[in-house]
């Protein structure tokens, strides 16, 4: 895959197949775009194109909305991208300027002229321009004045699949990281810097490595204790995850800890990707370090049981 950090970088390209939007989360709904979108190159002799944005445009339009919270950070979307099928992948620069591109100037300037697009492919009630003013219907109009095509996915496809990024979005934030899952097709991904923590479990038999999340909007699943699968320098291990103030410390600040089974190396620095599996408990508060020693041999076992 070919990936273009501006329009402007897009050129010599046969009979652009393109889709466009955010595509936060990659799910199986944007999945049926992207099947339909290599089909037709396929059949249409072109090749497949998407167009998305960075930063994700409602964090320029609505700055101090901190309620946005991404299913990816932008590595992660270009992977799966990648994995998807897509042969060209332009990542255009969201601006307050760019923002107020009319629907008009999107289609004349940008589809047109700047891709030179042989076939438009959009989803369901998708639109796009100042203010979200185009629709389908502008598309249709505009069409056939430029010399492209376009097609919209139907709304009974994408209602037969009933996957949104805000469901996906929801489950991770209740705790249900299975069903986040199976709407997305793959378990959910966390990568993070491994920092210096309190060593409490180191002292309980249960070293942990701290994380520091490095993209503070990417979503961070509900407080609790899950089981986990660990990438470290290219390997894949087992583990289990807390996420949560602690409520048996003294110190309650807000963490994510991860103790991972069988190993012992240095990683302190290290990026490391946590893929979540299975939501084992809420957090608990105990009375002492014992209680939860224990309580951590059985979270061990439980975890085991469901990455066996």
């Amino acid at each position: 895959m070919k990936v273009y950090h501006s329009i402007s970088d897009f050129q010599n390209v046969s009979r652009p197949i393109l889709t466009t939007g955010t595509f936060d989360g990659v799910h199986f709904g944007h999945k049926i775009i992207i099947d339909r979108l290599k089909e037709i190159a396929k059949n249409q002799n072109g090749e497949t194109v998407l167009l998305t944005f960075s930063p994700h445009p409602r964090m320029v339009l609505f700055p101090d909305d901190h309620n946005l919270l991404l299913l990816n950070t932008l590595d992660e979307k270009i992977k799966l991208l990648e994995k998807a099928g897509i042969e060209h992948l332009i990542i255009h620069p969201f601006t307050k300027a760019f923002s107020r591109t009319n629907s008009m100037q999107f289609v004349r300037d940008i589809i047109v002229n700047e891709l030179n697009t042989h076939k438009l492919v959009i989803g369901y009630n998708h639109h796009f321009g100042r203010n979200r003013e185009g629709s389908f219907e502008h598309l249709k109009e505009y069409a056939p004045l430029y010399g492209f095509e376009v097609e919209e996915i139907s709304a009974q496809l994408i209602d037969d699949v009933s996957i949104s990024s805000t469901k996906i979005r929801n489950a991770l934030l209740s705790g249900d990281v299975s069903k986040a899952a199976d709407y997305l097709g793959y378990n959910y991904p966390l990568q993070g810097q491994v920092i210096e923590g309190q060593q409490i479990g180191r002292a309980l038999g249960f070293p942990t490595a701290n994380l520091k999340v490095l993209d503070v909007s990417k979503l961070i699943p509900k407080d609790g204790v899950y089981a986990v699968h660990v990438e470290v320098k290219g390997q894949s291990f087992k583990g289990m995850m807390n996420i949560g103030n602690n409520p048996s410390l003294i110190s309650k600040k807000h963490s994510l800890e991860v103790h991972i089974f069988d190993f012992e190396s240095d990683i302190y620095n290290e990026q490391i990707e946590v893929r979540f599996i299975k939501r084992i408990r809420e957090e608990i508060s105990f009375d002492n370090l014992d209680a939860l020693k224990i309580q951590l041999e059985q979270d061990e076992y439980t975890a085991k049981a469901i990455l066996s």
